[in-house]
């Protein structure tokens, strides 16, 4: 990347329902534009990376997976590839299989916040549609270091929890259509960036090199909680930010409160999945167990039986009721 100081780095993060709006974003994005584009899809870690040849067709820039160790180059659109994060460290690109940030790998927090503290001023922001609130910490960073942030328009996304949360989180967000973000990075990538405006922020630095740099498991900063990781079941330290709560484990899994809530339905719900299982198991070796009892013309040993059998029915029963309506609830939530 070169050295004039305009707003050259572009940080873009979607989640469900955000690949339309990647593409008509990039379809209107001129060539060669003074801005590299960096972007996080959270996709599962067995997906392909089909993505950076769509946004490859749908456009004029170039648009290739990232690669540990490139540099950051102008006019390029560079993609998070599935199960490993994507940061920005000296003007490089760096990729990791670092423990999951609000429960996701690529996190979009982690490339915001790393932009951030490596380019200032110089860091656009996007979010786009996606569910609960990754992405809106790391937006609250790139204003808070002189950058510029814009969401989609919510009343336009398939899923408002993203570009809701990062429009709360970062004060002067612009709230956009699809078809206005690409003017916008054009706009920002001809404005002169101002000086940094943040002093170094010692505590996100360290939490940033976590990532960059392999640790060994360390205690957190902050205050030791009654709760559990959702993801590995250690225990939770809880970080005050000054508008957020952070939790964070001593593997380095870091959640907002909203991540953290819905990791956790995701936890009871296998829970009760295996109980359920469980409960039909038994269900099934019980009737085994009353056929084989009367044909021995045991019936006493039928009736025990046929209770057991019977209260285990109403359990599995219950048990699934339960489990649907946790699953509504855990939708609820992510809104």
């Amino acid at each position: 990347m070169d050295n004039h100081q305009a707003r050259d780095l572009v940080v873009v993060a979607a989640s469900a329902g955000g690949v339309e709006p990647l593409r008509v974003l990039v379809s209107r994005l001129p060539p060669g534009l003074r801005a590299a584009v960096l972007v996080v899809l959270h996709v599962s870690a067995s997906a392909g990376s089909a993505l950076a040849g769509i946004l490859d067709r749908s456009g004029p820039l170039k648009a290739m997976p990232a690669e540990d160790g490139t540099p950051i180059a102008l006019g390029e659109i560079r993609v998070a590839i599935p199960d490993h994060h994507l940061l920005v460290d000296a003007g490089r690109l760096h990729l990791t299989r670092g423990p999951r940030y609000n429960g996701y790998r690529p996190a979009a927090d982690l490339l915001f916040m790393s932009a951030a503290m490596d380019a200032g001023p110089r860091v656009s922001g996007i979010v786009l549609s996606g569910t609960l609130d990754d992405g809106a910490r790391g937006c609250a960073v790139i204003e808070r270091h002189g950058g510029r942030v814009a969401v989609q328009d919510p009343r336009q996304s398939d899923f408002t929890g993203m570009p809701v949360a990062a429009a709360k989180a970062a004060e002067g967000a612009q709230v956009l259509q699809v078809t206005q973000l690409a003017d916008w990075v054009v706009r920002q990538s001809r404005t002169p960036a101002p000086r940094r405006a943040a002093s170094p922020d010692e505590e996100l630095r360290r939490e940033i090199s976590r990532y960059l740099r392999p640790q060994l498991p360390d205690t957190p900063a902050g205050e030791l909680t009654g709760f559990t990781c959702p993801e590995c079941n250690g225990p939770l330290y809880e970080q005050h930010g000054p508008r957020e709560q952070r939790y964070t484990c001593r593997v380095g899994h870091s959640w907002s409160l909203n991540a953290m809530t819905s990791g956790h339905a995701a936890v009871v719900e296998r829970a009760l999945w295996v109980a359920i299982l469980r409960l039909e198991e038994r269900q099934r070796l019980l009737e085994r167990m009353i056929d084989s009892a009367a044909g021995r013309g045991h019936r006493v040993a039928v009736a025990r039986l046929a209770e057991q059998a019977r209260e285990t029915r109403e359990a599995g029963e219950t048990i699934r009721a339960l489990q649907a309506t946790l699953e509504v609830e855990g939708g609820l939530a992510s809104l």
